[in-house]
């Protein structure tokens, strides 16, 4: 079976397609990397295999009665302990609600995707409600990075691209609401997308705008070791009948795709209230990508933009004001970590007048985002200020220098999610340490095909 794991998911799924593995092998297969590897990575709160094995045995089943099949018939994932998965645990990530409950339906990315024919082979670690950029919490081991285990895996779906990152899953659906899909991805070396709020119609069920009138932050998105498959898991989440993404980056679609004007930026909205400096493994990664663009025919040049100075305090209002309706069990409090019981605190205490305000000018602040990046076709930012740093970095903190020191790492990417505007983290660096470091590309309204366009320009040189 060691041919598995040579092969990207697109040639996973359509080798499974044309019968050279079964379904049952694939999953024995990445089940045994899970057995092998998740006592020292942490990736996985919960694996699956007795389900998943039986979900295999019918996806064999099917394929051999000829019946119609999935776009992602037969493919192994997991999914972030955020998401709810029929008959398994949902943690959030937090020991206050003391033995996680079982779900009774799947949620409806989970059910989308099983629709599509993939095999869930267990749930992913997180941080507590998701909030953080690692996925460290006080219920089970922290994710840690495969390319240095001593360091973070990032979050939130830090479980989900260690897990990636080592092969246990060929690719991998997270949720990003502050960067969680494109932080892990750049700390495990992986191409990780956010969509465009309202791109996947999973992610606006229940409207654009959370209670308080802000705009919805979180969406769903893949994180891939190619942009192929993040393309071809992508389609998947969107609409599972037709592979548009996919198609789109077909033979010498890539190619063609030249003389974009694509502004480059290292001003972070975070600049005004704390220290943000690169590092220069940053500077490099950026360069590099600014080289490889440069050679593809696009035109970069230095970006003008100014934020408002008004964005950590109202971003960190709005991103915290949910707290205050999460269903923490009476007495349970003193089990939630410190920065969610800091934050949660501080979000019961504030009046509702102060998050409706925050709201507001939130929503002030995403137009004047869109406005100054549309004068480019894509803005190019670093992925990260640094390298991922050591497991307990964050988390050994008081609640304040911990946010701090997150917002110190990841300083461009929740403004992407305050935009609504669709964004990708690409490795353009191997350092000297052997980890990896990139670039973030954010697009306009519904450049995903072009996002992932340029991603594969970045990496297939």
């Amino acid at each position: 079976m060691t041919e598995i794991s040579t092969l990207t998911a697109l040639q996973l799924r359509d080798a499974l397609r044309s019968k050279e593995f079964s379904a049952r092998e694939v999953a024995g297969y990445f089940l045994g990397r899970i057995e092998q590897l998740n006592s020292s990575l942490g990736s996985f709160i919960t694996v699956t295999a007795e389900h998943a094995m039986v979900q295999a045995q019918h996806a064999d089943e099917a394929l051999a009665g000829g019946q119609g099949l999935g776009m992602l018939h037969g493919m192994p994932l997991a999914y972030k302990d955020l998401l709810d998965v029929c008959g398994v645990p949902t943690s959030y990530g937090t020991a206050a609600f003391g033995s996680a409950a079982t779900a009774q339906k799947d949620s409806p990315l989970v059910a989308i995707l099983a629709g599509a024919g993939a095999i869930s082979l267990g749930k992913t670690q997180v941080p507590e409600f998701g909030l953080s950029c690692h996925s460290e919490n006080n219920v089970a081991p922290p994710a840690r990075n495969p390319l240095d285990t001593r360091l973070t895996a990032g979050g939130s779906s830090g479980g989900e691209a260690a897990a990636v990152a080592a092969g246990m899953i060929p690719f991998g659906p997270g949720n990003d609401g502050g960067g969680s899909v494109r932080i892990p991805a750049s700390a495990c070396g992986l191409i990780g997308l956010k969509p465009s709020l309202g791109t996947i119609p999973s992610d606006v069920l229940e409207g654009t705008l959370d209670s308080f009138g802000a705009p919805r932050l979180t969406v769903s998105g893949p994180l891939a070791r190619t942009a192929r498959d993040a393309a071809l898991l992508m389609d998947a989440m969107v609409d599972p009948t037709r592979e548009t993404y996919l198609e789109a980056l077909g033979e010498g679609s890539v190619g063609s795709l030249r003389g974009l004007r694509i502004g480059v930026s290292t001003a972070s909205p975070f600049e005004s209230a704390y220290s943000i400096k690169l590092s220069p493994q940053a500077h490099a990664a950026l360069e590099q990508g600014i080289s490889r663009l440069g050679a593809r025919g696009h035109h970069l040049e230095e970006a003008e933009i100014f934020y408002d100075p008004a964005y950590p305090e109202t971003f960190s209002t709005v991103w915290t004001s949910g707290l205050a309706a999460a269903p923490i069990p009476p007495g349970s409090e003193a089990r939630l970590g410190t920065l969610a019981r800091s934050f949660r605190e501080r979000a019961t205490r504030r009046g509702r007048d102060i998050s409706l305000a925050a709201a507001r000018r939130l929503s002030e602040i995403a137009a004047d985002f869109r406005t100054q990046w549309g004068r480019y076709d894509i803005v190019l930012t670093p992925a990260m200020a640094f390298s991922p740093p050591e497991i307990g970095f964050f988390t050994s903190q008081d609640a304040d220098t911990d946010y701090m020191r997150q917002c110190q790492y990841t300083p461009f990417t929740s403004m992407v999610n305050v935009s609504g505007l669709p964004a990708i983290t690409v490795p353009t660096l191997v350092t000297a340490d052997g980890l990896s470091m990139g670039v973030q590309l954010i697009g306009r309204a519904g450049s995903e095909t072009r996002l992932l366009a340029l991603a594969a320009q970045l990496t297939e040189m």
